[in-house]
């Protein structure tokens, strides 16, 4: 069987369509039979005629058969127009721009192939049953692609889903670290308020507190560098689900808002680094003074 060059998905519709045109076409030859027979029936009843009466009889048969072949061309054009509608209609369903080449259609080699594959499937169709030669229909226009698009949306919403859990935790995270930040300036203030009630002490005191101050700074600096480590992971990890976001917001402009609200909110993050220096800044002037 000769083929077209095309999946057997789209032979098939080829097919389809053939057998459409050869039932037109051959609608249009039994029209040009009547026209000629209609003439032999209602004019050539006479044994002779004039050369007039001759030529009226061709320019009327002409006329005739000049509006039928002209009636059946225009349709025939209307008609792959519609089915060219059809196709870009598809097309653009999935945002492809399809091109045509008008030259081809005058190739003489690809001509031959397509009357040499009606030929054969003409041949083959009749040898099968009715039954057999029955096609699938063309499905409709609406329902082309919806399960695959339904798809998509649902893994895009189940992505979405994920990141916001992944969000909900990240924010609880940055929350405890907040609240640890609260017990360490809390520490400092208490530290702050003993070293203020001792100053007028005993040395030995004095090098007690010292001490003690030291040691809690070096625990409030040690925690304050795991803070400060644990925020900055935090922060790459909200940068990381940002950009992720951002990518699934392009697709689900429905989800858009809530997750650009939900890391405006995360705005404070980045103003810790700077009560953080803060207190550093204090922790210092408490050496100073306690060296005083």
């Amino acid at each position: 069987q000769a083929e077209l060059g095309v999946n057997e998905h789209h032979q098939n519709e080829v097919v389809s369509y053939m057998r459409f045109a050869r039932f037109k076409r051959g609608i249009c030859l039994k029209t040009v039979d009547s026209c000629f027979q209609d003439l032999k029936d209602s004019r050539l009843v006479e044994e002779t005629f004039t050369v007039d009466e001759v030529i009226d009889m061709l320019d009327g048969l002409q006329s005739v058969v000049h509006s039928e072949v002209e009636s059946e061309l225009i349709n025939t054009t209307y008609t792959n127009v519609l089915l060219l509608r059809q196709l870009f209609s598809q097309a653009e369903k999935w945002y492809l721009k399809l091109q045509t080449d008008v030259s081809d259609l005058e190739n003489r080699e690809l001509l031959d192939q397509v009357a040499e594959f009606e030929k054969s499937e003409y041949t083959s169709s009749n040898k099968k049953s009715t039954a057999d030669s029955i096609k699938p229909k063309l499905a409709p226009l609406n329902e082309g692609g919806s399960e695959l698009l339904n798809k998509t949306v649902a893994h895009l919403q189940e992505e979405n889903e994920k990141l916001k859990t992944r969000l909900r935790t990240i924010e609880t995270q940055a929350t405890a670290a907040l609240d640890e930040k609260s017990k360490l300036e809390k520490s400092l203030r208490d530290l702050q308020m003993i070293q203020g009630d001792q100053k007028n002490n005993a040395n030995q005191d004095i090098t007690e507190l010292e001490n003690k101050v030291a040691a809690l700074k070096s625990q409030f600096e040690k925690t304050l560098n795991d803070t400060t480590a644990n925020q900055k992971f935090l922060e790459e990890d909200l940068v990381t689900t940002k950009h992720d976001l951002l990518k699934v917001q392009d697709q689900l402009s429905t989800a858009e808002k809530e997750l650009e609200k939900k890391f405006q909110q995360t705005a404070a993050y980045r103003n810790m680094k700077e009560i953080l220096t803060k207190k550093n800044e204090q922790i210092k002037d408490l050496r100073r003074r306690l060296s005083k």
